[in-house]
């Protein structure tokens, strides 16, 4: 079997940008009309999101100057499935 999931890498890239606390993102991502509160911005930093609004992906590449790439990373696993 084989299970897709992601690694979310948000904090790395911010921190490799040098934005350290969460609450930065708020009024970047305010410039460009993502209206998010601090808790949320939270949340989408330190846990990997289940579903992501493609505004605020495509929002956060260009705060960070980055691509979807750099923040998101595959993973695959393949396991045997017990006969």
């Amino acid at each position: 079997m084989r299970t897709v999931t992601m690694q979310w890498n948000l904090r790395q890239v911010m921190a490799d940008r040098g934005i350290f606390q969460t609450s930065e993102l708020v009024p970047m991502l305010a410039d460009r009309d993502i209206h998010l509160s601090r808790e949320h911005v939270y949340r989408l930093v330190t846990k990997t999101p289940q579903r992501l609004n493609t505004e605020v992906l495509v929002a956060l590449c260009d705060i960070l100057g980055c691509t979807p790439n750099d923040l998101i990373t595959p993973v695959v696993e393949t396991t045997r499935k017990a006969k």
